[in-house]
């Protein structure tokens, strides 16, 4: 009884946060529309304080209601509450700033200056901030509607002086981070396998994170990823939502089931998936290296599940080396410090957030704050990371500013 009054407590506190953001947020509706008719206001002050209701009740709900994977219906509608949210983030600024200057005013007009001031709520004010609000709520509604399947191909030449002479020209894609439990039906999909299986590539690495959580989310989906064709193969390794570590399971052995059907998935689909270990591929006589490991994060609340000295056993002489690992932050904890010869790193885990800005060579994301490698490409040395942003979503079923992407690798001999 207790924990519940705790929690009713809890959930009653962020409610009366919300109503009162949304009461000084009502201050700019009132001020913007007061040249409307009477009709025109009561519509609009109905739906904003409908927006509102919809929202409390929602989180309260979703507060009681035991944890388990959102459906598709609910994730676009939380998404679509916070978005109403975050715009009227930018309202407050505003309303903020105008209330600094009406406090100003209030001081000097106490002062006794003459012309005294009007302190009323700024017209202007109220109006750039509802202006500047549609900005991220456009832009969130696009990623929603559109940005979550725009897909792009990106490519890169890489050049290794150390790369045999029969790999120069060779071509390897990657695609990383499905979330195919946020797909509601495979056709986005068969999109992106066009346009992977259009690249001609000789190798397909998949890095991480088929699901959300559970192994059942991809089944729908396999038919489909199962058509991905490379000319030497398709190769994958495990992210850190494909082990269901963020859901309840009804047992230790109900977990373990879940991540071999998982694993076995990535067969059924034609995938060689690398648990901690390494493949050859031979080319002209000549060949290179490529090593896969299960998730191993260097950020506190992440396991490290993998073994790269188990991967690397073996392939110590050869002569170019790739390794998949789903989490960036593997670069900085352990390989670049004790693996000089790994040439090239291929990751995701990030996504961008599914939300920045990245525009002329220039990209900014929150994600940033987190991980010192969040998308793109990093060298040090003669050591080189790529971190793809995904081709699905989690949480957000959108993006915005980092779009879906494939990438496309031609290695050359520098």
């Amino acid at each position: 009884m207790q924990r519940f009054f705790s929690k009713f407590l809890s959930i009653g506190v962020v409610c009366l946060l919300l109503f009162l953001i949304d009461l000084y947020v009502f201050q700019a509706i009132r001020v913007v529309s007061q040249n409307l008719a009477p009709f025109a206001q009561q519509l609009l002050y109905i739906g904003y304080w409908a927006v509102f209701t919809l929202t409390a009740g929602t989180f309260a709900l979703f507060s009681f209601t035991r944890r388990r994977p959102a459906g598709t219906m609910q994730t676009y509608l939380v998404s679509s509450l916070f978005i109403f949210f975050a715009s009227k983030l930018v309202m407050v600024a505003f309303l903020m700033l105008d209330d600094v200057l009406r406090i100003g005013k209030l001081a000097l007009n106490s002062a006794g200056m003459a012309p005294a001031f009007d302190t009323a709520r700024s017209k202007l004010l109220s109006q750039l901030g509802l202006l500047l609000a549609a900005v991220p709520f456009t832009a969130f509604i696009w990623g929603m509607v559109k940005g979550a399947y725009e897909y792009r191909v990106k490519r890169l030449t890489l050049h290794f002086p150390n790369l045999p002479q029969a790999f120069d020209g060779y071509k390897m894609l990657q695609i990383s981070d499905l979330h195919t439990g946020s797909f509601p039906s495979s056709e986005p999909l068969k999109e992106a396998v066009r346009l992977i299986n259009s690249q001609q590539a000789d190798l397909v690495f998949f890095t991480g994170d088929l699901v959300n959580n559970q192994a059942v989310e991809v089944q729908q989906h396999m038919s489909t990823l199962q058509q991905i064709r490379a000319k030497d193969g398709v190769f994958s390794v495990l992210g850190n939502h494909d082990y269901g570590d963020y859901v309840s399971w009804p047992s230790a052995e109900a977990k373990q089931r879940n991540l071999l059907t998982l694993i076995e998935s990535h067969g059924k689909m034609g995938w060689d998936i690398l648990i901690n270990e390494n493949r050859m591929i031979a080319k002209g006589g000549q060949h290179i290296a490529i090593l896969g490991v299960e998730n191993w994060g260097n950020r506190a609340g992440f396991p490290k599940y993998g073994r790269l000295d188990k991967a690397y056993a073996g392939v110590e002489e050869a002569p170019f080396k790739v390794l998949l690992s789903h989490d960036p932050s593997h670069w900085d904890g352990e390989v670049i410090t004790r693996y000089p010869d790994i040439d090239l790193m291929l990751s995701g885990h990030t996504h961008g957030m599914q939300f920045g800005v990245n525009l002329f060579g220039w990209k900014w994301s929150p994600v940033q704050y987190m991980y010192k490698q969040w998308a793109g490409l990093y060298k040090k040395g003669r050591q080189h990371l790529y971190v793809n942003t995904g081709l699905g979503f989690l949480g957000y079923p959108g993006r915005v500013g980092f779009l879906p992407e494939i990438t496309v690798f031609e290695l050359k001999r520098a």
